[in-house]
């Protein structure tokens, strides 16, 4: 009996098609990037940890206080290898005591971040524990020996007695390009400073303001907004110098200077999406 030819037909097809590779699989779906906890997305910022060593910008971070947010800001870009300072702007350093009328009142540039921990523990440890001041402040020590204030800071004066600090190697001519403030009022305060400073170096600086609300929780994820700004200017700048070449940058001229002034509001403008639950100020100052 002869084979039915349509049996053998259909062999012939699945032979064919066993042949034939199946098709590559559909791309993947992007997926969304994880959010931090203001509602910025924090993988841009991871993705600039690796900072440029061959130039760096020198920053300054700035609070009331010298205390909290401007120190989680100095830790944060001292970390990522960012040459930095910090300072407060207010007339004493003033921390939370027993009651809102009773806070404790230190002097800035003399008393240490040690001598503060060790009289708040034994004031009453189980009260500063609670609060989070001794943490806060064994961080601080970690950092730089004490408080310093932003009026008392004389541009261009060598630093050489911090070369302990964190951040330090960089800033030991006692000048910066960016001063970060975390509140308007010590944004203000910064700039009516150096105003009357009068600019005797004849160098631009750029004061950005982040408003950080001043708790521990809100200090960590504002210092993160904050290198995330330090690393897009230090991106911008080192891109400059590439271009342009170094001529003239310390003196705050020539063509690789200008152009990163030029570049600074698209900078802002695109941190500012990025961070839209921080608002930011921008101006730019002398030393």
């Amino acid at each position: 009996m002869s084979a039915d030819p349509r049996l053998r037909s259909r062999a012939q097809q699945q032979q064919q098609a066993a042949a034939v590779p199946p098709p590559p699989p559909p791309p993947m779906e992007p997926q969304p990037q994880p959010m931090g906890m203001d509602g910025a997305n924090d993988a841009p910022a991871g993705q600039k940890d690796a900072v440029v060593d061959r130039f760096n910008l020198k920053f300054c971070t700035v609070c009331a206080s010298n205390q909290n947010r401007s120190m989680e800001a100095h830790l944060q870009l001292a970390s990522a290898n960012l040459p930095t300072i910090s300072f407060g702007t207010g007339s004493l350093v003033r921390l939370p005591g027993p009651s809102v009328d009773e806070p404790n009142v230190y002097r800035f540039n003399s008393t240490t971040y040690e001598a503060i921990h060790n009289e708040l523990a034994q004031q009453n440890t189980q009260l500063y524990t609670a609060n989070g001041l001794l943490n806060m402040l064994g961080r601080n020590l970690t950092i730089k020996r004490f408080p310093e204030r932003f009026q008392d800071w004389v541009p261009g004066k060598p630093r050489l007695d911090h070369e302990g600090d964190k951040g330090a190697h960089g800033t030991e001519a006692g000048v910066v390009d960016v001063v970060i403030t975390c509140e308007e009022r010590c944004f203000d305060a910064v700039l009516d400073d150096l105003h009357n400073k009068g600019g005797k170096l004849n160098r631009p600086v750029h004061v950005f303001n982040v408003d950080i609300r001043d708790n521990h929780q809100e200090a960590l994820v504002g210092g993160k907004a904050i290198l995330d700004l330090a690393l897009s200017l230090n991106e911008a700048a080192g891109k400059e110098r590439d271009i342009h070449g170094d001529n003239g940058w310390d003196r705050g001229s020539g063509s690789a200077r200008g152009g990163f002034d030029e570049r600074v509001p698209e900078i802002v403008a695109a941190w500012q999406e990025r961070w839209p639950n921080l608002p930011a100020l921008w101006s730019l100052a002398w030393v």
